[in-house]
């Protein structure tokens, strides 16, 4: 359901009723003919951009498998009740998103992205890579061939396999994040899949690049923005590294927005590490979100490197699903100059047994450079009966 469509569900104000009309005794007066809260809570500028990221998506894609238009569809809906954060809310006290908000966003279309002749594959052969051009996968970028048999790696809307395609339908939206979760799931035009089978184990790194050659001028209000989407599913005892890749081109001080959501499951004895780099321009926006799914003894291993963007924010977000699970979480943050550098994550510990270590550091080498951090581990009572390990 569009965003269009659910805008006719927004509460209306009732038609009052002329002096000499009599009500019936069982009829009250309400304000709203629905609840008041989704009026209140509703965000013009939210609203728009949304449908602005619709009507792009509608122009340049084909029927949707079904994950992806239920994603559509949920993030639609969430979106009507979603405002803007701000500086008054908690998660933003400290993280000034104006920038964002304030500029002309435009939604990047594939036509609109420039030649992708001056670019090249990796040269490493050896690793599978994929490229993804503002939000878009570049097959003609792109390398993933010596992957092990039941392996998946390419856009959702390839997929010919029904039963993965079920497990996909299962996990796809699992959780519900902020704004930008939302705006992701509104705008992302496909999802990039990552399926390990139950018991590989797949040797070689996979490296996904995500290039924004889309960009405005520093002093332009036009701030386009992309919307990549990956799922990691990693079955019972399966194991893959991941490496992503977040680049802008050659460091200079152009804008645009990069608005980028990872999903991941990790099941039983599963094993995923994962490798975030970004080093997008000084003049960018960079918003990420990243949230696990840890079934038992499962391990899952974050190492992060985040130089780029003028506003660079990472929400993790890691939940137990079963006992004896390992979370390591490792991050270097770096403000060379008029940059914010936020960092805020959550680990939801269910079951006993569980292992979590996280260190951070960040360095501010700039009289107007900022970083944020916000850690948060909530144990809740099952996972007090027995011991558990937090570091």
């Amino acid at each position: 359901m569009s965003i269009s469509a659910l805008d006719s569900y927004i509460p209306k104000l009732c038609t009052p009723r002329s002096s000499g009309e009599r009500l019936p005794q069982t009829t009250r007066v309400r304000a709203f003919a629905q609840p008041q809260t989704l009026a209140i809570l509703s965000d013009p500028h939210v609203l728009r951009l949304a449908e602005t990221l619709e009507d792009s998506i509608a122009s340049s894609s084909a029927s949707p498998p079904p994950p992806l238009q239920k994603l559509r569809d949920f993030s639609s809906q969430s979106l009507l009740s979603t405002p803007w954060p701000s500086r008054k809310d908690e998660p933003f006290r400290f993280t000034d998103t104006s920038f964002i908000k304030n500029s002309d966003i435009q939604p990047v279309n594939p036509s609109q992205t420039q030649s992708l002749d001056s670019l090249s594959a990796l040269p490493d052969s050896i690793s599978p890579n994929l490229a993804i051009v503002d939000g878009y996968l570049a097959d003609s970028l792109s390398q993933i061939s010596g992957l092990p048999d039941g392996v998946f790696v390419g856009a959702l809307s390839s997929l010919n396999s029904e039963a993965i395609m079920e497990r996909v339908s299962k996990y796809v939206s699992n959780f519900q994040g902020d704004m930008f979760w939302s705006l992701n799931g509104v705008g992302a035009p496909d999802v990039l899949l990552v399926y390990v089978p139950e018991g590989c184990k797949v040797e070689n790194p996979l490296h996904l690049r995500f290039l924004s050659l889309n960009r405005s001028d520093k002093d332009s209000k036009t701030l386009p923005i992309s919307n990549p989407r990956v799922l990691v599913l990693v079955e019972r005892g399966g194991e893959i590294s991941v490496v992503e890749e977040y680049v802008g081109g050659d460091g200079d001080d152009r804008c645009y927005w990069t608005n980028s959501v990872m999903e991941v499951y990790v099941g039983d004895g599963g094993k995923l590490q994962h490798s975030y780099i970004q080093t997008q321009s000084l003049g960018a926006a960079h918003v990420k979100w990243t949230s696990v799914l840890q079934e038992s003894k499962s391990i899952y291993e974050l190492s992060e490197v985040s130089t780029g963007g003028k506003l660079s924010r990472h929400n993790v977000h890691v939940q137990q699903l079963g006992p004896d699970t390992v979370t390591e979480l490792s991050t270097f943050h770096l403000s060379l100059g008029d940059q914010l550098q936020d960092l805020h994550s959550k680990l939801v510990l269910d079951h006993p047994r569980g292992y979590s270590r996280q260190l951070h550091k960040c360095i501010v080498a700039h009289s107007l450079g900022q970083a944020v951090f916000d850690g948060n581990v909530q144990v809740n009572r099952r996972c007090q009966v027995l011991p558990w390990s937090c570091n």
